[in-house]
């Protein structure tokens, strides 16, 4: 009974007070009948009606529209509770002090309520820029851990390239002593004994003369040799085709595996560090080939590509895993990665294919056009 009453409370006074003001108060009087024959007192009045200004009417309203509400809706309790006076004398007065209590509690309870959800509200910002920042510190970490693996790799890679350079250097040393400086030495020799030859007599000085001659040549295609390797004069001079087509005819003399060089001409019309670039790249793929691919033939090609210049260097020989080989420990891999580091430079990126039964191809792409620098 007494539920039953209560929902028709509630809806009665939220029509009422949706009416505004000048609503007429007919039917609060009727509820409170109902109230009396529900066995029910002011003062539980007053608790139901309280409680639907708090949970219902007041929750989300301005202060000024709270009191005006309030007001309003103390005249519909006033209005209800005239049955119980009549039969409870005196109930008029304590229920004007029932609706002023309602009024100030409501008033109370409805703010209170609005500070825990703005204390709720902010608690639940501070979890969430605290998970943010739990969040941000274990990326930082990742981030710090990444770097710290970058710096490793870089100072293996340092050692590496150290190590690869020293080499280089006492290989040169080594050719230079056992090369050179012997044919210098019987040049030297054969000097000597031409000397006391011309002293003595004349006969044999033509052959001995031309012998030394053949020797001299032959320390001039040295030196030549080792200039060409370390920089061609050709592709300061005549440019990338010849110098390419130059150090394939070597190569090819050297190793035994055949080369064929298929290039554009207006290759010729980027700048000198993209053109060195191509050379070097072209180089360290040739020399890679001659040391690992057991290839017999290797072909060259550079092309013109809508937004660049693409050159691939394709051997016939085996081959191998590109992710392991790129990020073994060993030494191998520095050719590999000088390539893209020097690719990198202007702009360019490098690709490396590697099937088994179709050998190996090494991609290299650069723009035509700006100087890529980054």
């Amino acid at each position: 009974m007494r539920r039953k009453f209560s929902r028709r409370y509630q809806a009665k006074l939220l029509a009422y007070l949706k009416r505004g003001p000048g609503a007429r108060l007919q039917p609060a009087r009727g509820l409170g009948e109902e109230a009396l024959a529900a066995g029910l007192r002011a003062l539980d009045m007053a608790k139901l009606h309280e409680q639907i200004l708090v949970n219902r009417v007041l929750p989300g309203r301005a202060p000024a529209a709270r009191a005006t509400l309030i007001k309003e809706a103390g005249a519909f309790f006033t209005e209800a509770i005239i049955p119980i006076e009549k039969v409870r004398p005196g109930a008029r007065q304590a229920a004007e002090r029932l609706n002023q209590i309602v009024e100030t509690l409501s008033q109370r309870t409805v703010a209170l309520a609005a500070s825990n959800r703005d204390l709720h509200q902010e608690i639940i910002q501070r979890k969430a820029v605290e998970a943010a920042l739990k969040k941000s510190e274990r990326h930082f970490a990742q981030l710090l851990a990444q770097s710290h693996h970058l710096q490793e790799q870089l100072r293996r890679l340092s050692r590496q390239i150290l190590s690869a350079q020293e080499e280089e250097r006492k290989e040169i040393s080594r050719e230079l002593h056992d090369v050179i400086a012997q044919t210098l030495t019987g040049i030297n020799v054969r000097l000597a004994a031409l000397k006391k030859e011309a002293a003595l007599n004349t006969r044999g000085l033509e052959r001995n003369i031309s012998q030394t001659q053949r020797l001299v040549e032959k320390s001039v295609s040295i030196v030549h040799q080792f200039a060409r390797e370390l920089r061609p004069a050709a592709l300061d001079d005549l440019g990338l085709i010849a110098a390419l087509h130059s150090f394939m005819k070597h190569f090819t003399a050297r190793t035994g595996v055949r080369t064929h060089l298929r290039a554009f001409a207006k290759v010729e019309q980027v700048d000198t560090a993209k053109r060195t670039v191509l050379f070097r790249v072209a180089q360290e793929a040739l020399t890679n080939v001659a040391r690992h691919a057991r290839a017999s033939r290797a072909e060259v090609s550079i092309e013109q590509l809508p937004d660049g210049i693409g050159m691939t260097i394709q051997d016939d020989g085996k081959s191998f895993q590109v992710e392991r080989v790129l990020h073994g420990k060993g030494g191998k891999h520095l050719g590999l990665l000088g390539m893209r580091e020097r690719l990198e430079m202007v702009g360019g990126f490098l690709e490396i294919e590697s099937t088994p039964g179709r050998g190996t191809a090494i991609h290299a792409r650069i723009p035509m056009a700006g100087d890529g620098t980054h």
